[in-house]
């Protein structure tokens, strides 16, 4: 079964529009008749000079000259100050209808992107999807802003000036409109060439966007390595290309306006020379042939501009493709309707039998049971790729177990509020990401009631406060895009922070402290003691020294439990973590 049209998705996703969308055509419809009013009213002053007393005016009643042109004159004024009024109407209820389509598409797209898994944004980069909220949806807007107007009152102007052509002189209307047919044909003709051409401009500029999203991430990175040139390059490579795809769309678009002066010119040159001899030979009044050559006239040019639109109209189709392709993605996380307060949560996590891999690769867990009680602070340890930072992920609903069952008190992780499920955790990763923002608001984030002395004492807790008064405006300082203005420690400490303010019932420390130095390391675990205490904690760890402490302590290798017990235990068992332990304090 074929997809369907990109018109028919966008119709069917602005159906709460309807009414708007109606009266914004009809105002279209209304201004286009106004404007076609005038050729009218020159056709009746012709008439009124030529046939005076006998003209059409006269036959209403109006017998004096003067009289008539006063009436035209009137006719005229009420005629140009409804054109008017409808033009700002139409146009004013357009843009609104563009501006509120774009916020709301925008919104959907991005609500939609948020509950997506993380699997979808490992293989996508982040400038393909920033292409498809901005760019794309633009396009969309500036269809709607001025694009659908023209094509309704293209129709339109072709409707009233053929019904025109047949009321006033119907045996010369099949030479004026001889050409519309063919104008029909080639428009369609043209759409069918242009689709495929505007999908790749689109795709060519995502793939832009996501090389100069990346490189913009990644400055420090391409300075570092002298490698400004090989960028250059790469960014000249992928804009060639843009290019290129746009002039192959270009190169047919452009074509279309000079087709459709000719197919015009028929039907202008039909109606000059056929209807001149009528009008001489005294088969056709003056004033009716006036008005049938600036009716022909009036249907030149916005024929001339239907390439124009149409050219629009491809670019927002190839974009609202796009755009709704997104929007159909399919959840692979389904929340729970379980809901389950913080202030309920005890903490007790048991893994059973649970097995996941990434993708299509080889598992990653592999019948791994492991139980966590509440209130417990346990420590995975292992080496690099054994899955413990996956266990986190997993423990998130960051992912979907493919076999097995992770409870909580009890409770099915998939059955459970996934709202409640995160709140009740709190994660500080290795992987810090601060936004951009002061200290204050990073500390607070997901805390957002959270008042200044609250904010100060999770700081103090998380051994940030000293550095953050010595900042250039202490808890006011910004500190950059993903926190580049901070050291790596200094964003560890905040992320530690941020966790303590949110205070939740479970606390997993993902290399909680790899990027502070030594000093600092033991600041924090001294706190940890008390922020530890009467929760449950998952401590993720390579530097053994950090976990020695923990109640119990997994070891991982290749997806699975291969030790566990107190760290005394595990020394005197001379397994895995033995020799893990020897290699850290330098015995071999």
């Amino acid at each position: 079964m074929s997809a369907p049209h990109p018109l028919q998705r966008l119709l069917r996703y602005s159906r709460r529009y309807r009414r708007q969308f109606w009266l914004a055509g009809v105002c279209s419809v209304l201004n286009k008749l106004f404007d076609l009013a005038p050729p009218a009213l020159i056709g009746l002053a012709v008439d009124v000079v030529v046939k005076q007393q006998d003209s059409l005016i006269a036959r209403w009643g109006i017998e004096g000259v003067r009289s008539q042109f006063i009436v035209l004159s009137i006719l005229t004024f009420i005629t140009w100050a409804l054109e008017s009024a409808f033009q700002y109407a139409y146009e004013w209820l357009w843009r609104n209808l563009a501006q509120s389509i774009q916020h709301e598409l925008r919104l959907d797209a991005y609500n939609h992107l948020q509950g997506l898994e993380l699997a979808f944004f490992e293989d996508r980069s982040s400038g393909a999807l920033m292409s498809v909220l901005n760019d794309d949806i633009n396009q969309l807007e500036r269809f709607l802003d001025r694009g659908a107007s023209s094509i309704i009152q293209v129709i339109t102007t072709v409707i009233i000036i053929g019904a025109s052509f047949f009321i006033l002189a119907p045996q010369l209307a099949w030479l004026a409109m001889l050409p519309m047919p063919f104008i029909v044909w080639g428009a369609i003709a043209f759409q069918k060439f242009l689709e495929p051409r505007y999908a790749d401009v689109r795709e060519q500029v995502s793939l832009l966007n996501s090389r100069l999203s990346n490189n913009l991430s990644g400055m420090a990175t391409i300075k570092s390595f002298t490698s400004e040139g090989y960028e250059l390059g790469r960014i000249r490579q992928d804009s060639e290309a843009y290019r290129q795809s746009n002039r192959r769309a270009i190169a047919l678009s452009a074509a279309f306006i000079p087709l459709i002066r000719i197919l015009i010119l028929v039907g202008f040159t039909a109606t000059l020379l056929y209807g001149g001899l009528m009008a001489v030979a005294g088969e056709m009044a003056v004033g009716t042939y006036s008005v049938l050559v600036f009716l022909t006239q009036r249907l030149l040019w916005p024929l001339t501009r239907l390439g124009e639109t149409l050219d629009q109209y491809q670019r927002a189709m190839a974009s609202t493709n796009r755009v709704m392709n997104l929007l159909d993605t399919p959840v692979a996380i389904r929340p729970g309707s379980h809901r389950l307060p913080v202030s309920n949560v005890r903490g007790d996590i048991r893994f059973a039998n649970v097995t996941f891999a990434y993708g299509d690769r080889q598992p990653v867990i592999q019948h791994l049971t492991l139980k966590v009680p509440a209130g417990g602070n346990i420590a995975i340890v292992g080496s690099t790729g054994s899955g413990k930072s996956t266990l986190v992920k997993l423990l998130l609903r960051f992912y979907e177990i493919h076999a097995g069952q992770i409870t909580l008190d009890g409770l099915d992780l998939q059955t459970l509020d996934l709202g409640d499920l995160r709140r009740a955790i709190g994660l500080v990763s290795q992987d810090v990401f601060l936004f951009h923002g002061s200290v204050a608001e990073n500390i607070a984030y997901g805390s957002f009631d959270a008042t200044p002395a609250e904010i100060e004492h999770a700081a103090q807790m998380a051994e940030a406060h000293d550095f953050i008064v010595k900042l250039p405006h202490g808890y006011d300082t910004i500190v950059g895009e993903r926190g580049q203005k901070l050291s790596g420690g200094q964003r560890q400490r905040l992320a530690i922070a941020r966790a303590i303010l949110k205070d939740p019932p479970i606390l997993i420390l993902d290399e909680a402290t790899s990027a502070v130095d030594n000093e600092t390391e033991a600041a924090i675990q001294k706190s940890l003691e008390k922020i530890t205490r009467d929760r449950t904690t998952i401590a993720i760890a390579h530097r053994l020294s950090t976990v020695r402490n923990c109640d119990r302590i997994y070891v991982m290798e290749q997806g699975q439990l291969v030790e566990w017990g107190t760290h005394e235990e595990l020394l005197a068992r001379q397994g895995l973590y033995a020799a893990l332990w020897r290699v850290q304090m330098g015995e071999r």
